[in-house]
C-alpha cells in the first residue's frame, strides 16, 4: 500500500475510534494557515496589525520579549516562551517598549519566503526579541464554534510538567528551523505552530473555570455528549428527539431539558446549525453541486435545505457559492 493510500486529509474521517466526544471535537480541529511571520526585532520596534474578520492571531516569543496592546486594555508583557492567541480578529499594537513608535504592519520590509511564510528583521539594533506571529483560521465547525466560546486575548505564561517541556522543545525547534531555512523548513514551521496554537487552546479547556460551562460542559456530560458525538459523527441520520435521547440513554422529556440547559438550544436546532456550518464550510471549499451538499446532510429536497440554510445564516447556499467563486485565487 502506498502513502497515497494512506494518508487521510481529513480529519473528521478519523475522529469516530476515539470515543470522547470532547476529544473528537479537539481532532476536528482544522487549521488553515493565512500567514506565519518569523521575525526577528531589534529594540526600539514597534507596529500596527488591522483589524481581521474570522481569523485567529498568535504571537510566540522564543527569545527576548515584547509588549501587546489591544484597545484599552493594559499592555500586555509577553516574555520568552509565553504564547498569546487573540481570538476576535480585533487590531492590536506589538512594541519593544511602552513608549516605541509604531508604523504600520505592511510597511514593513518583510521577506516573502512562500504565499504563507514571511519572515522580517527590523529595528533599531538594540536588544533582540525574536517572536511568531501567526494568522489562521478554523475551518471546521467545530472549530468555529469553539473560537466563539474561547476569551478575546488568552495568554499562557508557563507550561507545567510535561507540556512545558514539550513546548520548550518545540519553539526550540521553531526557532532554529528559522534561521537555517533549510529545504521545506517553512513547512514544518508553520505545522509546528499549529499544533502549538492548538496545545494552548486544550490547555484552556483544561484549566480555565469557563471552560466547563455551556457547550464544552455539554460535551463532557456522560450522556449528553454521548448525542452530541453521534451527530457530529453522522449529520445526516434522521435524528429526532427520540432517537438522541435513546443513544444518550435517557428519556425523551430529561434529554430534551437537559441538552437545552447545557447547550442553549434545544437538540434539533443545534442538529441544524451543526449541518448548516458543514453545509457553509463545503460551499466555501468545494465546487459540489448543491443538491449532493444536501444529500451528503441528510435533506433530500433541495428547497428545504436551502430554506435551513437561510434561516440559519441570513443568506442562500448560492450567496455563498458566488462569494466563492468571485473571490481572488489564494
Amino acid at each position: 500500500m502506498s502513502p497515497a493510500d494512506t494518508h487521510i486529509p481529513d480529519p473528521a474521517a478519523v475522529a469516530q475510534p476515539i470515543g470522547d466526544p470532547l476529544g473528537e471535537v479537539l481532532h476536528l480541529l482544522k487549521l488553515s494557515g493565512t500567514f506565519y511571520c518569523q521575525t526577528e526585532l531589534s529594540a526600539p520596534w514597534g507596529f500596527n496589525v488591522p483589524k481581521v474578520d474570522g481569523v485567529l492571531a498568535f504571537i510566540v516569543v522564543t527569545e527576548g520579549q515584547c509588549w501587546l496592546e489591544i484597545g484599552d486594555r493594559k499592555p500586555l508583557l509577553i516574555g520568552q516562551g509565553n504564547l498569546v492567541l487573540l481570538t476576535s480578529g480585533a487590531p492590536h499594537i506589538l512594541r519593544s517598549g511602552p513608549d516605541a513608535k509604531t508604523e504600520d504592519l505592511a510597511s514593513l520590509p518583510v521577506r516573502k519566503i512562500t504565499d504563507a511564510y514571511e519572515t522580517l528583521h527590523y529595528g533599531g539594533g538594540g536588544d533582540v526579541t525574536r517572536a511568531m506571529y501567526g494568522i489562521v483560521r478554523f475551518d471546521h465547525a467545530a472549530g468555529q464554534r469553539l473560537m466563539a466560546m474561547l476569551p478575546d486575548v488568552l495568554k499562557i505564561d508557563t507550561w507545567q510538567g510535561y507540556a512545558g517541556t514539550w513546548l520548550q522543545s518545540t519553539l526550540q525547534f521553531i526557532s532554529n528551523e528559522a534561521r537555517q531555512l533549510r529545504p521545506g523548513g517553512e513547512t514544518v514551521i508553520t505545522r509546528l505552530a499549529d499544533v502549538v496554537v492548538i496545545e494552548a487552546i486544550r490547555n484552556w479547556i483544561n484549566t480555565a473555570p469557563e471552560a466547563n460551562t455551556g457547550w464544552l460542559q455539554a460535551l463532557r456530560d456522560a450522556q449528553i455528549g454521548q448525542a452530541i458525538m453521534a451527530i457530529h459523527r453522522t449529520p445526516a441520520e434522521g435524528w429526532t428527539v427520540e432517537t438522541l435521547a435513546k443513544t444518550a440513554g435517557m428519556s425523551r422529556s430529561a434529554f430534551s431539558a437537559r441538552f437545552t440547559a447545557l447547550v442553549g438550544q434545544p437538540a434539533m436546532q443545534y442538529l441544524t446549525v451543526w449541518r448548516m456550518q458543514l453545509a457553509r464550510q463545503k460551499l466555501s471549499e468545494t465546487g459540489l453541486p448543491l443538491a449532493t451538499i444536501a444529500d451528503s446532510l441528510g435533506y433530500t429536497s433541495e428547497p428545504a435545505f436551502s430554506r435551513a440554510f437561510k434561516r440559519v445564516f441570513g443568506v442562500s447556499p448560492g450567496q455563498i457559492r458566488h462569494k466563492k467563486e468571485a473571490s481572488p485565487a489564494q
